[in-house]
This record gives C-alpha cells, structure tokens and sequence, in this order.
C-alpha cells in the first residue's frame, strides 16, 4: 500500500533494496563498502536485495569490464536475489522519456560545458548549474532530435530528508537546474535511469554513498514528475584518498584486482567493518557476523581516510 505524504510516495510493503556500481571499472575499497552497507542493510530487514550493474555510460559496457566487476563482488561475498544490467533497460528509459515529452516536459539544448561554465553558478553538486537558456525549445518527438535533451524543472522545490536525518532539500534552479535526461549521442543519462529503474523495481530504499546526496532532490522531482513511488534515502560515509577525493577508479584508488593479490575477502571485510565503525578492530570478518550485529546506529558519520602501502590498507584519520 501506498501513502501519500506532502508531495511524494511512501510505500509500505517489503522492502526492495538495491547495490548500483558502474561498470566502468574494477570494484574499489569505496564500491565495497557502499555494497556491504546495502547488503546488511538489505539482509537485516529481510528484504529483496537486488544488484543492477550500471553500463550504459560510454566505456562501461565493455564484457570485460562487466564480467570483472561482477567477479570482484562475488568474491568479497555479495549475494543478490537479482541480477540486473541496466543496459537491458532501455525499453522502460525510452518510455520515460515519451512520459516527459507527452507532459511537454522536454526540451532540446544546445548549451555545451563551457557554455553553462560561463553562467557563473556553482552547483551543489560542485560543477556549474544549467541556467534554462534553451527551455523555449520544446520537443514533442524526441526521437527525431540530435541534440541534448532537459527536462524542465523550472520552479521546482523539492522538500526531502534523507533517513538518518539530513536535509536534503532544494530548489532545483538553484541547486542543480535542470537536469540532462539524454545526450546527442542517444545514450540516456543516470539521472533518468537511476529513477526510472528503481520504480519498475519497486525499489523501497536506496542506500549509497554521500557523494551522491546531492542528486537526490532532481531524483525526487524527476519521480513525481513520472508520478512513481519515491524510496527511503539513507547516504553513509565515504572512503577518501589522502588529498581528500571521493575514494574511487578515476583518482586511482587501488582495484579489487591488486587488492585481491594481497588480501582474502574476510580480511577486506574485516578492515572495511572497522573502518565504518562496524567492528571493533580490522581483524577478519565474515559476512554472517556482520549481520549478526548490524545496526546504522554503529555506523560512523565521519568521511575515513584510506591510504595504500603496496601490500595493505590503512586508516589515516582513526
């Protein structure tokens, strides 16, 4: 049964829960920790947990790319009710996107980085909010455009807090603008297909990183927009390098290939429990005890500092 609540959906049947990593690379200490967090929190609600490999991004397709992430999380001890690869998805994006067009909701944009750059309005995101320059520019039959597609937002305020209590609320044109739903290329953006297959999932809570919190309101927008159920948020800390980077491939972070070399699975496991305040010590953990004693209220709030000597993982702020 649903309920609505001010603007939004709130649903109260079992929960659907859901691990979300790009393809893109090889599984990092930061992508391990967001999916053992997903994982427990899934497991200890008795829930349906469900693993969608995100590839549709350019680069993140490839089968080996695909094949070895896949291998990485069922090697530290991930398991999933559900497989999914969002590159299979493509039907349900494209029928969002009729939804948004039918509603005169899309228009194209012309507006290249530089462009938006040049408006001169930080974003909470930490890039540069779109300024609607071309929202004159409705599209009805999307499908005969060549050029970036936006959904207008215009006006939007999005009213939002996340479970462990932070607000996430924003106005839309100030925060983020309006959001990029598909590029010139035709390839659909996360924004649209993170919502849209979250709702044919019937996805109830949504646990990730706080990197992407920031998102969440245009996630929400986007939802009502659609008019499909809104989930329960919850964001935890992140990993970080040591000049202070979201702990990830693109600023080199080590991959589960090298740190599969050096460490078994309970030991990563054990070092990363200890690391979010989940145990104790870093001493080799198995994903039973784990759960055994998983509550969020032992859960650090406090961004870890990670560092790597060649054969071991270390805190740098304990």
């Amino acid at each position: 049964m649903c309920v609505r609540i001010g603007p939004f959906w709130y649903t109260g049947a079992m929960d659907i829960c859901r691990f979300a990593p790009t393809t893109s690379g090889r599984a990092h200490p930061g992508t391990l920790l967001a999916g053992l967090l997903a994982w427990l929190d899934a497991r200890s609600r008795g829930g349906h947990f469900v693993l969608r490999l995100e590839d549709i991004d350019p680069g993140a397709g490839d089968p080996g790319r695909r094949k070895a992430l896949l291998d990485d999380l069922t090697w530290f001890g991930l398991t999933w009710d559900e497989l999914v690869w969002q590159s299979s998805r493509r039907a349900a994006h494209e029928a969002a996107l009729d939804r948004l067009a039918a509603a005169g909701a899309l228009y194209e944009c012309r507006c290249s980085r530089t462009v938006v750059k040049a408006a001169g309005l930080p974003s909470a995101a930490g890039g540069w909010v779109y300024p609607g320059t071309c929202r004159s520019r409705r599209v009805t039959d999307w499908r005969q455009s060549r050029e970036n597609l936006r959904v207008d937002l215009a006006g939007c305020q999005v009213e939002v807090t996340d479970e462990s209590g932070a607000n996430l609320s924003q106005h839309i044109d100030k925060a983020m603008g309006d959001p990029l739903v598909r590029r010139a290329d035709g390839g659909v953006t996360y924004q649209l297909a993170v919502v849209v297959d979250d709702a044919e999932a019937g996805v109830t809570r949504v646990v990730r990183g706080r990197d992407l919190a920031s998102s969440t309101a245009t996630q929400v927008a986007l939802r009502s927009a659609l008019d499909v159920p809104i989930p329960t948020y919850r964001h935890h800390l992140l990993l970080l390098e040591p000049h202070g980077e979201k702990l990830a491939k693109l600023h080199q972070s080590i991959g589960a290939d090298v740190l599969r070399q050096h460490l078994g699975p309970d030991e990563l496991r054990g070092f990363l429990a200890w690391a979010c305040g989940l145990a104790p010590t870093s001493e080799p953990v198995t994903m039973a005890e784990l759960l055994a004693g998983f509550s969020w209220s032992r859960v650090g709030t406090a961004d870890r500092v990670v560092g790597w000597d060649g054969k071991g993982l270390s805190l740098l702020n304990p």
